[in-house]
């Protein structure tokens, strides 16, 4: 039973992935994508296919003319030749985008927002500091810890000379 079960399973999901049928009734065959497929990358330079699939009759003359001598090609020809097997030239692909300013400009909202939130945090939900932060306050806790001889080894009572009352150099 459980055999069938994991069968029926792989046999749903192999129909499922090869025939897409779609809600009107029309069933549609999906890209196949272990074929090869053409990319434009300077890290991959030669695509496995050509970036035209299927060649109007210009081209097809165009490509028989390319069997030929290439001395008979004008400049043209020989661009042409060139965009039926890639799409974009080195130069190209390697052409500048306008696509770190929106990068740029989202961060900056976001850091934007972040100090906006921040300082409503300030202003609304935090309240005012307690008293131990006060300069007094500190002063007094630092002399009850130096009277106290807290961590004489190697802390804040180690640096303090108890002779001259003032801290070591």
């Amino acid at each position: 039973m459980l055999a069938t079960r994991v069968f029926s399973l792989v046999g749903k999901r192999a129909i499922s992935t090869s025939v897409c049928v779609r809600a009107h009734g029309s069933v549609v065959k999906s890209e196949d994508y272990a074929l090869p497929s053409y990319v434009d990358r300077r890290d991959y330079p030669l695509p496995d296919v050509a970036h035209v699939r299927h060649l109007s009759a210009s081209q097809k003359a165009l490509k028989e003319k390319e069997k030929a001598s290439w001395s008979s090609l004008s400049m043209d020809e020989k661009v042409e030749l060139y965009r039926i097997q890639f799409k974009e030239s080195f130069a190209e692909m390697n052409r500048g985008s306008n696509e770190w300013k929106t990068v740029v400009g989202a961060a900056m909202f976001f850091i934007g927002f972040t100090a906006i939130l921040i300082i409503l945090e300030k202003r609304y939900v935090y309240g005012p500091l307690p008293h131990t932060f006060d300069k007094e306050w500190v002063a007094m806790q630092t002399k009850r810890m130096l009277d106290l001889k807290v961590n004489p080894v190697d802390g804040l009572a180690s640096k303090w000379d108890y002779d001259k009352k003032e801290w070591k150099k």
